[in-house]
């Protein structure tokens, strides 16, 4: 009986509680779509790193990750290969040489990071291939190609065909000196990556360096779902276990490789999540301002219902109910609502081209596709019912405190 009155009691004025129910549904749809917005950027730039930077795993000597000399080998990269292949969670494993050095056009020159690759089983490592803007990935028959990045052919102020000079540090010490050309010019969501990193074949990049081609600097490994690494790594792990006692291998996660993309992505969730916290508190206030004023209004009504008997228990359970019925209806249909407005704009994207340059010069993709966990709606929604019960207490303390003698004769 008391949930019936209190629902009705709801409606008693529709528009009132239409605008708080109102309320509620853009605050929380402003509150989810930020959050989804914000999980869908950090997750397209940890795929992003993944796929075309970093890969899910990493294999490195030790002393290689100290400073990046070539010297420090790894001796047996197709046996390890071999090896990692035969785990279910790979999708596909690669054998590099990588290597800081200076790059040269006839105006200027900067430092960038070489990676000498086997093109086609790149292809099955990273999504360079598929990102070229100019150019192609080694079709050509001329000598030494090199992709580099659009970042990185402004600045050399090169275009397709053109001829740079590479200049690196051989395995003996000395510095070498080799002049590529330019077969294609790619473009990621990464404008620091495409400026600091170029690709070669890695039989050119074994010749300029005297490297013993047999011998690799990283292998590099991609699975079949990113939330598979960290079981792969100790599956890994107890694969080359002599390998890394004898401090001859060392194995790392992306998250090990670059702890800056996890801390950056964490931190954008947290911080979303506490944005729509705040929402909801500020909703909570203006509920209990409503309910407040609804209260005054029926003074009389209330101060009736308890000189007819009703008890204070069920008086203070009536107002708390009113509340959080009109909390929780907002909340359910602000929840579907965002639901489906999530779900349209994860299917279609957001194009955000007219800020690109700010977007992929922290490493975010300029076409957004906003996604959102059902644990998360879940979470909300159990936030929502908690700022409910926090909002109607003080109105149901406040229908408490009047006296029902003088509640009758007052004058609404």
């Amino acid at each position: 009986m008391i949930f019936s009155i209190a629902w009705k009691n709801v409606w008693r004025n529709k528009l009132r509680s239409s605008i708080v129910i109102s309320s509620m549904i853009i605050g929380l749809l402003g509150g989810i779509f930020y959050l989804a917005l914000a999980k869908g950027m950090a997750q397209q730039q940890i795929s992003s790193a993944i796929h075309n930077e970093i890969s899910n795993i990493q294999i490195h000597h030790p002393k290689f990750l100290i400073n990046d000399e070539i010297k420090y080998t790894i001796e047996n990269p197709s046996e390890i290969i071999s090896k990692i292949k035969t785990l279910d969670e790979v999708s596909e494993v690669t054998s590099r040489i990588t290597s800081p050095a200076m790059i040269s056009s006839a105006l200027t020159g900067t430092g960038i990071f070489i990676k000498g690759i086997d093109p086609l089983v790149e292809k099955n490592i990273s999504e360079i291939s598929s990102l070229l803007v100019d150019g192609n990935y080694f079709e050509s028959q001329g000598k030494n190609p090199i992709l580099i990045g659009e970042k990185l052919a402004i600045k050399l102020n090169v275009k397709l065909k053109s001829k740079i000079v590479v200049t690196i540090q051989n395995v003996t010490g000395d510095i070498s000196y080799s002049a590529f050309r330019v077969g294609g010019i790619f473009k990621t969501n990464n404008s620091n990556f495409d400026q600091m990193t170029v690709f070669v074949q890695k039989d050119d990049l074994v010749r300029v360096l005297g490297f013993d081609e047999l011998k690799a600097t990283e292998i590099a490994i991609i699975l079949k779902h990113n939330n598979l690494t960290n079981t792969t790594v100790t599956k890994i792990n107890n694969l080359l276990s002599d390998d890394i006692a004898d401090g001859k291998l060392t194995v790392q996660t992306w998250e090990e490789i670059s702890p800056v993309l996890k801390m950056m992505n964490e931190m954008t969730v947290q911080y979303s999540m506490i944005f729509v916290i705040i929402i909801l508190l500020a909703l909570s206030f203006g509920i209990i301002n409503t309910m407040l004023m609804a209260i005054m209004e029926r003074v009389r009504e209330i101060g009736m219902l308890m000189a007819i008997g009703m008890n204070k228990v069920k008086i203070f359970l009536m107002i708390m109910l009113e509340t959080v019925f009109l909390s929780v209806t907002g909340g359910i249909l602000g929840l579907i609502i965002s639901w489906v407005v999530v779900e349209i704009t994860a299917s279609t994207g957001i194009d955000l081209s007219g800020i690109a340059d700010g977007l992929n010069s922290m490493g975010y993709s300029s076409f957004l596709y906003p996604e959102l966990e059902f644990v998360y709606y879940a979470f909300i929604g159990l936030l929502v019912v908690v700022t409910a019960i926090f909002a109607s207490i003080m109105p149901a303390r406040k229908a408490l405190k009047f006296n029902p003698v003088e509640a009758v004769r007052h004058d609404a």
